[in-house]
């Protein structure tokens, strides 16, 4: 049986690795953009989204892409948009104020209000209206700290509650755009890949969506080094605990909502964490994975997201640069840029220190009030341990 081809189409911001792999288990073909192609009337184009709204837009702009997609998406013909992929749609953001966007959707974006966690990063309710056609009722993954308020007229919409109600999906035509991604919901998100690809429609009402606001996670987290899973006592006397892909099957089987994967040993032994283990591990997974050690530039971000990472963990050098969490921000948004803070027991007086290094090096430096500067630079959760 042949496989639609998909095209993905470049913008520089994405976890292509995870959204080419879950559209492959959909039953597609995907593949990168390559530079003859013509998006405005290849067979089935994703749009993916992981980044600012700004950042997006100006990729897209850079590499040609702004006319061809609005033809296609004008013209109602199959493109998948994910995430910021949803929202350059608009015609502006309060994320990146002065940047355009394609204009499909006359709309801006909206800052979520203060009184919630922004980013909205979890599991949250999805409800669709009757109408929809590829859209159904469940619990997605959101990673987003702006939306939309409103749904365009012509669209039909899925919806959420976070601060208020806004636009959780959109579908028009035979185009299909999700504030949440659908590669890292699951089976919910699998199923609704599987429907797009193939081209049916969902069978039947909609269902009953589960309770509104984000669901706590469940989150085990695996240290490794040389391409094993290691235990020890504070990261001393480690020992192999086995395979992490192995392991990390074995946990999302057992319903965990996402993985965190440290290298304990990239940030001693001066090296970025190894893509070949995060490439694994994004083979098997369909759950979101943070990833994290030995990272200490913007290049090491991407080359992470690039095999497969969804969010990126960084700690030392964060403690050694504060402002690179802001830079990390810019380039690839708050929902992809996580503090990684180890905190211990002062040795003399109260209170907890951060320490650095792998816990090799204390800081000095007070573990409460760096977590609060690092949300205030751009870091969109703090992944604590003592």
């Amino acid at each position: 049986m042949r496989r639609p081809e998909v095209i993905v189409a470049p913008t520089g911001v994405a976890n292509l690795a995870s959204l080419l792999a879950a559209l492959e288990r959909a039953g597609a073909a995907p593949r990168l953009a390559g530079p003859g192609d013509d998006l405005a009337r290849a067979e089935r184009v994703v749009l993916p989204g992981v980044g600012s709204f700004g950042a997006a837009s100006q990729a897209l702009r850079e590499r040609g892409l702004v006319e061809p997609l609005r033809a296609r998406l004008a013209a109602g013909l199959p493109t998948l948009c994910v995430c910021v992929g949803l929202q350059v749609l608009a015609e502006a953001s309060e994320e990146s104020p002065g940047a355009v966007g394609l204009g499909l959707l006359p709309a801006r974006v909206e800052r979520f209000p203060a009184e919630v966690r922004a980013p909205q990063l979890g599991w949250n309710a999805v409800q669709a209206e009757p109408a929809t056609r590829w859209l159904d009722s469940g619990s997605a993954y959101f990673a987003n700290g702006y939306r939309l308020r409103e749904a365009p007229s012509g669209w039909r919409a899925a919806w959420s509650e976070h601060g208020g109600r806004f636009v959780a999906a959109l579908e028009r035509g035979e185009v299909l755009a999700c504030q949440f991604h659908p590669e890292l919901s699951g089976a919910y998100g699998a199923e609704l890949l599987a429907r797009w690809v193939s081209g049916q429609e969902r069978v039947g009402p909609p269902g009953a969506a589960p309770a509104a606001g984000l669901r706590p996670r469940v989150i085990p987290c695996l240290d490794v080094k040389a391409g094993r899973v290691v235990k020890g006592v504070r990261f001393q006397g480690l020992r192999d605990a086995g395979d992490p892909v192995s392991q990390a099957l074995a946990y999302q089987e057992q319903g965990a909502d996402e993985l965190v994967v440290l290298d304990v040993s990239a940030t001693p032994e001066g090296r970025a964490t190894g893509r070949e283990v995060v490439a694994a591990l994004r083979e098997v997974l369909t759950i979101p994975l943070t990833v994290g050690g030995g990272v200490r530039r913007l290049e090491d971000v991407g080359a992470l997201l690039e095999a497969g990472a969804d969010k990126v963990a960084v700690n030392t050098a964060a403690v050694a640069d504060p402002a690179l969490l802001t830079r990390l921000a810019e380039a690839f948004g708050a929902q992809c840029t996580i503090l990684s803070l180890d905190g211990a027991r002062r040795e003399a007086g109260s209170g907890f220190e951060t320490v650095v290094r792998s816990g090799r090096a204390r800081t000095g430096q007070d573990a409460v009030a760096w977590a609060r500067e690092a949300v205030e630079r751009g870091a969109g959760e703090v992944l604590l341990t003592s």
